[in-house]
């Protein structure tokens, strides 16, 4: 257990076991720590005890639509912010929550337009005094920490094409890493590292295109253990589609400070109509591991090549270091949105595990895993379910999971203490229809039209499970009744605590799954649940304010159950349990 707890240390574990609240330099990030455990060495709060949390106190953020990622804690100071228009506040936590400064940036409404699946923020990261965010209109910004005066800013993208941002950032060393959004719209969209102290453009990758625009070496890049070779992507799409191909890295990041490199996953290519785009579309659909100082791709490995059902590729990749065969291993644990949950070795991409982690999954079969086998590493499609196979304006029915995938965004968590993940996940299957779609900048680029329903013999949509990701098996399973949209947080305490649509914050055992608190909150929660450390007393906190896909027809007032890609109608009884909000709450155990 020691040596577990250390490796994580060494992967940059964030402020829970870093001082009280990393008041220092050091990075501060939503995640928690750069391997994305979400796991907080705190321990006031365990499973005998957590049933006599409390409510703290609160804060209204002010804005509606859904309220996605965590609060920061530096030192006494808390950094909350928004959905569009990314409002960030300053909090003082030794003054009840007095607000020391607030940041309203100027964007223009028309952003709300382009931006796919509501306007949801994922939050902010700080490092040595500086906060640093992404706006929905894609201009990169540092902050003070002290005064949130703007220190500099710089665009990353062009709504006019599409391109936006709900992601957040991640400064490694002297660099600030972010992504970008905008598959939805044919953008082409590029991971970007920029200078923190500046703002000063170091390098730039995409996922489609030339080697040398994807930073790419032919012959040292790999892919399961072999070389990609020359011009890998430009070969898999018909003509000159990469330049419309999506793949954008809208995720979130992680980093192993040891082998120096950055790892994230890339979304759908466009259209989502596969008829339109002959070829595996690479690198859309993959994990991608780079070089943080030159972003060169060590390797990458494509999950869903030719994707007819958009499950994209950029839930968080989660960094562990643990046995598998006998042998200690540095590993990248990943739940994807096609319902597959994926072990590798983070050094080599080599896939180790990969198998379904909602039993509804049908789309594929399996994941080839015969290394000896042409097809190593790629999934065997049911014809049944394959859009592509029957052409365009043809329904296939009963597709699983739908397209916000068997689990979206939301981070799971990972305790060294149970070597078990704590994953958030959607029980819900679609109907798809493809049709033909021509490109214009900055209109959508979709092609497909989508109904969401439970699978067949359930009304439920969400469960929330621990998953060993050596056997890739689920240990246990909480079924809810609608998708789990809220982020994990593991702690030492032996507690997981999770969010729900219908706003409950729940804390489980982490060995068992029994239930052993909730408390309903003012709105759905599709944030991440957080810890911290004030004046030695431990908190737990959480955005409450219904939103992102899921909740996209209580955020933005649709009643048609088309809208939303089909999440109108697929979530229709939420309505009965929550209403918008926009709503900090703070836990923490009676004082004594």
């Amino acid at each position: 257990m020691r040596s577990v707890v250390l490796a994580l240390l060494m992967l940059g574990l964030g402020p829970a076991l870093a001082g009280e609240n990393n008041a220092g330099r050091g990075p501060v990030l939503p995640t928690l720590d750069y391997a994305n455990t979400r796991y907080s060495g705190l321990d006031q709060i365990t499973t005998a005890n957590v049933g006599q949390l409390k409510a703290a106190w609160t804060y209204s953020t002010g804005v509606l639509r859904g309220h996605e990622g965590a609060p920061l804690v530096i030192g006494h100071v808390m950094i909350v912010h928004t959905p569009f228009p990314n409002t960030v506040t300053a909090l003082d936590l030794d003054q009840d929550g007095r607000i020391l400064w607030r940041y309203a940036p100027r964007q223009e409404a028309g952003v709300v337009a382009v931006m796919c699946c509501d306007t949801v923020h994922r939050g902010p990261a700080y490092q040595d005094g500086r906060i640093f965010l992404q706006l929905a209109d894609t201009t990169v910004v540092a902050l003070d920490v002290e005064t949130g005066r703007v220190l500099w800013s710089v665009r990353n993208g062009d709504p006019a094409r599409g391109e936006t941002n709900t992601a957040a950032v991640m400064p490694v060393g002297d660099k600030l890493i972010v992504g970008l959004s905008g598959g939805e719209y044919g953008a082409r969209c590029p991971v970007t590292a920029y200078d923190q102290a500046t703002g000063r453009r170091l390098w730039r990758a995409y996922a489609t295109g030339p080697d040398h625009e994807m930073l790419v070496d032919p012959l040292r890049t790999t892919e399961l253990g072999r070389p990609v070779g020359e011009n890998s992507s430009l070969k898999s799409w018909e003509g000159e589609q990469w330049k419309t191909g999506g793949g954008c890295a809208w995720g979130w990041f992680s980093y192993d400070p040891e082998l120096n490199l950055i790892y994230y996953g890339t979304g759908n290519p466009s259209t989502w109509n596969p008829a339109q785009r002959p070829g595996d579309n690479r690198w859309a659909m993959a994990i991608v591991a780079r070089d943080a100082g030159t972003g060169v791709a060590r390797w990458v490995y494509q999950m869903t090549p030719h994707d007819q059902w958009d499950y994209d590729g950029v839930n968080e990749m989660i960094l562990t270091e643990q046995e598998i065969g006998g042998r200690r291993r540095r590993l990248l644990t990943h739940f994807d949105r096609n319902g597959f949950g994926y072990t590798l070795d983070r050094e080599t991409g080599e896939v180790l595990v990969a198998e379904k982690f909602d039993p509804s999954v049908n789309w594929a079969k399996r994941i080839d895993l015969d290394r000896a086998s042409p097809t190593y590493g790629r999934p065997v499609v049911d014809a049944r379910y394959a859009p592509g196979l029957t052409g365009e304006d043809e329904t296939v029915t009963g597709i699983c999971p739908g397209a916000l995938g068997a689990k979206n965004q939301q981070p799971a968590a990972y305790s060294p203490r149970t070597g078990l993940f704590y994953v958030p996940t959607n029980h819900m299957c679609m109907d798809y229809e493809a049709f033909h779609v021509t490109y214009t900048p900055g209109q959508p680029y979709v092609g497909a039209t989508l109904t969401l329903h439970p699978p067949p013999g359930t009304e439920r949509t969400g469960a929330f499970i621990a998953w060993d990701n050596l056997s890739g098996r689920i240990k246990w399973s909480i079924p809810e009744p609608f998708s789990v949209w809220s982020g994990a947080l593991a702690t030492a305490g032996g507690v997981v605590f999770y969010g729900t649509l219908e706003g409950y914050l729940k804390a489980a055992d982490a060995e068992t799954g029994r239930e052993l608190y909730r408390f309903k909150t003012p709105s759905g929660i599709v944030g991440n649940v957080t810890t911290y450390l004030h004046k030695g007393r431990q908190y737990v906190a959480v955005l409450s304010g219904i939103g992102g896909w899921a909740g996209i027809g209580l955020a933005a007032g649709l009643t048609d159950p088309a809208e939303g890609s089909g999440a109108v109608g697929g979530y229709a009884g939420l309505s009965q349990y929550t209403a918008a909000g926009g709503q900090l709450t703070v836990f923490a155990l009676p004082e004594r």
